[in-house]
């Protein structure tokens, strides 16, 4: 029988059985690696499913009820009602051309950006600098949402600072439309993409470089033929990131992007003053089936298999 210390001084005895089955217990986890990493997965894996499945297979659920016309109450009848006006209504197809065609377009200026930044943080800055120039990326990940998208409503407006830039040269400001939510969007997810490439930059060796330039390669050529191949899963990653935050967001749409409307708009809307919740699931659906299609391509491609 062995012992517990409680305090300096004090030996508690402790029953034989329960030194036995903690002993069992320990070497049974150490002659099981795979039953050590499932016990120690299962809880966060038990809360990602009731955060996301659960709530993905509620909201298809209220997708399929309708809203009384009358009481303005949930009736818990299944019908397609909303979902076949969601797919076949001109002005939801409308929303989703110009949601998806702003996502992408936030998505290609982000990688178009974010590639050069990354490869001098992490091919020619010296350590030293690496770690500002990270720290200068992560900056505005601490300041608000909305004061970022404030500050550029109010450069992007009438006499602000990008018109009083571009003004000597012939150049007026955008104002408030989707030029402005494109270029507010860039810059909000510009972060979460800037990182992953970096990330992947990082792993590639500096010997292949030094290699493809005592081969007679050119820069371009060593960029688009050795270096490009080897992040491309970075740079996947980096738009998974911004292509599904633009597909969603909502609130940068309200304050700079005028009349114009984008998926989240429609959510928030029929959630709030429509007081339609089934219509408003239905419409959710939409940027959740855009995003699958998009992962699923993604795979097809391999590029997740290197994440």
């Amino acid at each position: 029988m062995t012992v517990d210390t409680a305090s300096p001084g004090q030996r508690i005895p402790v029953p034989p059985h329960r030194d036995t089955l903690a002993r069992r217990g320990s070497i049974s986890l150490s002659r099981h690696p795979r039953l050590r990493l499932t016990l120690m997965l299962s809880a966060p894996l038990l809360w990602l499913g009731l955060i996301y499945i659960v709530a993905l297979a509620a909201l298809l659920i209220t997708a399929l009820w309708t809203v009384d016309s009358f009481t303005g109450t949930i009736t818990r009848s299944w019908t397609l009602d909303n979902i076949i006006t969601v797919v076949t209504g001109s002005l939801y197809q409308t929303v989703t051309v110009r949601t998806v065609g702003v996502a992408l377009l936030v998505t290609l200026i982000d990688i178009l950006v974010a590639l050069p930044i990354a490869f001098f943080m992490a091919k020619v800055a010296s350590p030293r600098w690496q770690r500002i120039l990270v720290i200068a990326v992560l900056m505005p990940l601490w300041a608000s949402y909305l004061v970022k998208a404030y500050a550029w409503r109010s450069v992007l407006s009438q006499n602000g600072i990008f018109e009083w830039l571009v003004a000597p040269f012939g150049g007026e400001t955008p104002g408030y439309g989707l030029p402005a939510t494109v270029i507010t969007l860039a810059y909000l997810w510009l972060p979460y993409v800037i990182l992953p490439v970096y990330a992947g930059l990082e792993r590639v060796p500096d010997s292949l470089l030094e290699a493809s330039g005592d081969l007679g390669g050119k820069t371009w050529a060593t960029l688009r033929l050795v270096v490009l191949p080897m992040i491309w899963p970075a740079i996947i990653a980096g738009s998974i990131f911004s292509f599904s935050l633009s597909l969603g967001d909502y609130i940068t749409v309200n304050i700079v992007g005028g009349a114009n409307q984008m998926l989240g708009n429609l959510v928030y809307t029929n959630v709030g003053a429509a007081n339609n919740l089934p219509l408003a699931a239905a419409i959710a659906l939409i940027p959740i089936v855009i995003i699958f299609g998009y992962l699923a391509v993604v795979r097809r491609t391999g590029a997740l298999e290197n994440l």
